[in-house]
């Protein structure tokens, strides 16, 4: 079966979006999700990070795995607007020592976050230790210098690398390159930046037996690029796109078992702290026996950053 995909890339942007289901109603004057969860700092400290999930533009990009989309405005939010989201989801959420700000996009798209909001959301988040936001390699700069200076916790850039498979990367319609993501890396290494890297598990255009291969090598590059913390993301539907290929045979949710075997192997790099992204991921293909007590035995690695012992089920016979 010949794929869906377009190979020239001039045509993939309006393959991916005529694809897209309708978006959300979401209010320009709020967050469209905040919450407080525990994370193992860089230090080893489990603390409270408040979790900001922003309304605003969508990103310029149109990543084929993204459904980030669908929580977006489709025009530019007015300045002053991403200081008083942030404002109320912490006058409704209790204490924390760190904060994400994550954004559907790149924090330093000016037309997603006003350059002139900088010194308003310092303000806002004065009392955290850290910050958090996410940001596409080629919008890493001097306006991420801008914004840590004006914080007084320390700043932290999340960068998707997805995978260091060039081939699948170049299909994914990111615009960017490992050789990018890493100069982009270096110049957050540089002016003292602390650098997280997103990893597709199992993204589309991969087999299930090379995934934890390429999961492995995109782990070790990130370290190489001076992450401090690589997060893991099972590669989902639910975009319009991925289930077009998921028909043409060309992509598949990763199973449980490909995914304890990257975070395992990530932790046991000893190089940095390895999250897996749980959202969801009740849904993959596993024996219903022990779904529960794998998915809480990757919880508890996500929290104290330690191998914990595998879940040995009679059922299915994993563990053994």
């Amino acid at each position: 079966m010949a794929s869906p995909y377009p190979t020239e890339t001039s045509e993939r942007n309006a393959w991916i979006a005529s694809r897209r289901p309708k978006r959300n109603v979401v209010d320009p004057s709020r967050p469209y999700s905040f919450f407080v969860e525990d994370e193992c700092s860089a230090n080893g400290e489990v603390v409270p990070i408040a979790t900001v999930f922003l309304t605003n533009r969508e990103c310029p990009w149109r990543c084929l795995m993204c459904d980030l989309w669908k929580n977006t405005l489709t025009k530019s939010v007015d300045p002053g607007m991403i200081p008083a989201q942030i404002r109320y989801a912490l006058d409704h959420l209790s204490s924390a020592r760190q904060i994400k700000l994550y954004n559907s996009g790149s924090f330093f798209d000016s037309g997603a976050i006003p350059p002139e909001d900088y010194r308003a959301i310092a303000e806002s988040v004065s009392a955290f230790e850290r910050v958090i936001v996410e940001c596409h390699p080629s919008l890493v700069g001097t306006r991420c210098l801008e914004f840590r200076d004006e914080l007084t916790g320390r700043l932290e850039v999340a960068m998707g690398l997805e995978t260091v498979h060039p081939e699948v990367l170049e299909k994914l319609n990111k615009r960017m390159t490992v050789e990018s993501f890493a100069s982009a890396g270096r110049f957050l290494k540089e002016h003292d930046i602390d650098l997280r890297v997103f990893i597709l598990v199992k993204p589309p255009f991969m087999q299930e037996w090379e995934a934890i291969e390429w999961a492995k090598r995109s782990l070790d590059y990130a370290f190489d690029c001076g992450a401090t913390a690589a997060t893991l993301i099972p590669t989902r539907a639910g975009n319009g796109s991925m289930e077009e290929l998921a028909d043409a045979g060309e992509f598949s949710p990763p199973r449980l078992e490909t995914v304890e075997a990257a975070v395992a192997y990530g932790l046991s790099l000893k190089r940095g702290r390895v999250f897996v992204d749980l959202w969801d991921l009740s849904s993959t293909e596993s024996c219903s026996e022990c779904l529960q007590p794998r998915l809480d035995r990757l919880k508890k690695m996500n929290t104290e950053q330690k191998i914990a012992p595998a879940v040995a089920c009679a059922n299915c016979g994993t563990g053994r």
